[in-house]
């Protein structure tokens, strides 16, 4: 029997492998631009063979750091294709924070959006032989004159043209790492979450068993691709089933809704943020949501009156639970029910096992909330050079502590509770912000809410509100005490309140709690990021 040749099984093959079976179905859109799967093979093929001319190689990273584009994809599936390693950077975070990521992962090649350029001198690692300058859509200069430096910077499409599509390409297994993406960093120093082939692979056909995807999707990439839910929840099983996705480079609400009206838009995924600031937007009864059947959001829980707003208008609203270490995937609601359990977060994923966590070892998941032990083809490999935490992070073999807290209805359906390190212990008794800030948030007059400890001589410590108001609202702390203490026991009612302007958030909208207990430690006001 002759033994088959090695197969090459990574993501950076998905465009190939789909250019076979519809060669001509649109695989990309921005703009006035498209490229068919057909296309998208050529060009992957030739940003792999750009990025080797640079000297990567197999497992080294290539970092990106730019708006979502096209050239994303490209420079995605172009390192998966070499087996070197997608390195995907937060375009909204210092120049300092930037370098200490770039520092950390050490990467071959950076690609960069030119609108970013300036950036460069200032965060380039030494590891850096080379660096593509791409012209994105928001504009910026060609790459400029960089003799005498220890790397030299060549504009993207230069690069492309000056080599032939890649035609040999190394083997590339499931285990082999793809994708680092770095946590958000709300408590410490951000870690590098390494996703292998599997990882990502894996997730999609998780997605895929909850969620009914098509070759005829129109789906939108409207969150960002250095964010786990841009790249996982709807884009990859899209491209993966064969349909097209538009991509936006940043994120407004009036686009959106215009692109789901003119576009017949099917499918997106986003984060609860931006479902809100689309269906308090101006635009929205005037929209025509009927394409929309699908759409999935994560990062962080929602307002329920949010997700009714989108039920009543037909739109299935579908709530995923994740992490960047599980590529995201962990649980999500199905269709049915979904709209009876707004704030669910649906059941555990076809592929992926669930636990409490209890005396480090995993335990049988009961009514009381408890803390997420998760296992699965797509839980992460570990996080980059960093073997101490990884350790940490699986307290047994293939269990990833997930420091979420969530409990388990009748039905099966589970309900993100809290993060573990956000729990508030009070006298003796647990308090989680997330019920105090799902109760104030019931009020007209709050955009939003976080709670946080701090620390208290009688009871150890203590909830501290800090409340963000809608515009032109007028609410003072005692009604806004009264409508607590009228929904929850009086020891879970923080002591301490403060109206702000906005509350501190990351690039995806989620709030940064560490800013806040900052705050409430110094008597200071928060920042905004």
């Amino acid at each position: 029997m002759t033994a088959l040749p090695p197969q090459n099984l990574g993501l950076g093959t998905w465009p190939h492998r789909r250019a076979r079976i519809t060669p001509d179905a649109v695989a990309l859109v921005q703009g006035d631009r498209s490229l068919t799967y057909a296309g998208l093979d050529e060009r992957v093929r030739r940003v792999a063979a750009a990025l080797a001319q640079g000297g990567v190689r197999h497992g080294d990273r290539v970092a990106y750091l730019g708006p979502n584009d096209i050239s994303t994809f490209e420079t995605f599936f172009g390192a998966g294709l070499l087996g070197a390693v997608h390195v995907a950077l937060n375009t909204r975070l210092s120049a300092a924070e930037i370098a200490y990521m770039l520092d950390d992962c050490a990467p071959t090649v950076l690609v960069h959006a030119a609108s970013l350029g300036h950036l460069v001198p200032a965060v380039l690692p030494a590891s850096v032989r080379r660096v593509l300058v791409v012209v994105d859509l928001g504009g910026g200069e060609d790459a400029e004159h960089t003799a005498g430096a220890a790397w030299e910077a060549v504009p993207f499409e230069a690069a492309l043209g000056a080599v032939e599509p890649l035609d040999e390409v190394p083997a590339v297994g499931l285990d082999d790492p793809c994708l680092v993406l770095y946590t958000s960093g709300t408590t410490g120093r951000p870690k590098g979450a390494v996703l292998t082939h599997g990882n990502l692979t894996w997730n999609t056909v998780n997605q895929l068993a909850h969620v009914d995807v098509l070759s005829t999707e129109r789906a939108l990439c409207i969150a960002p691709l250095f964010h786990v839910v841009g790249l996982g929840q709807v884009t990859l099983p899209t491209l993966f089933k064969g349909g097209s996705v538009e991509v936006l480079a940043r994120f407004d609400p009036e686009v959106v809704l215009s692109a789901v009206s003119e576009r017949g838009i099917t499918s997106f995924a986003c984060v609860p943020t931006m479902l809100q600031m689309m269906c308090e937007h101006p635009a929205w009864d005037g929209s025509d949501l009927s394409t929309l059947r699908t759409v999935i959001y994560g990062g962080s829980p929602v307002q329920e009156r949010v997700a009714v707003a989108w039920h009543r208008r037909g739109v299935q609203v579908v709530q995923g639970f994740g992490m960047t270490e599980a590529a995201p995937g962990v649980c999500m609601q199905i269709r049915d029910g979904a709209g009876d359990k707004p704030v669910s977060i649906g059941p555990p994923h076809f592929f992926v096992d669930v636990a409490g966590h209890a005396a480090g070892r995993p335990a049988d998941l009961g009514d009381a909330p408890a803390e997420l032990l998760v296992r699965g083809p797509n839980v992460f490999a570990g996080y980059l050079g960093r073997a101490e935490e990884t350790a940490e992070a699986f307290p047994e073999p293939g269990w990833f502590r997930t420091g979420d807290i969530v409990r388990r209805d009748g039905d099966g359906w589970f309900y993100a509770v809290d993060r573990a390190k956000d729990m508030i212990i009070s006298g003796g008794e647990n308090i989680y912000p997330a019920e105090v800030e799902a109760v104030a948030v019931q009020l007209d007059e709050v955009a939003a809410a976080a709670v946080v400890a701090t620390p208290d001589e009688r009871w150890g410590e203590v909830g501290h509100a800090y409340v963000e108001l809608r515009p032109g609202a007028d609410l003072d702390e005692d009604r806004f005490r009264a409508h607590l203490l009228a929904n929850l026991a009086r020891y879970k009612v923080p002591k301490y309140v403060t109206f702000v302007e906005s509350l501190p958030r990351n690039a995806t909208g989620k709030i940064l709690r560490v800013r806040l207990r900052e705050a409430a430690a110094t008597g200071l006001p928060p920042p905004l990021r």
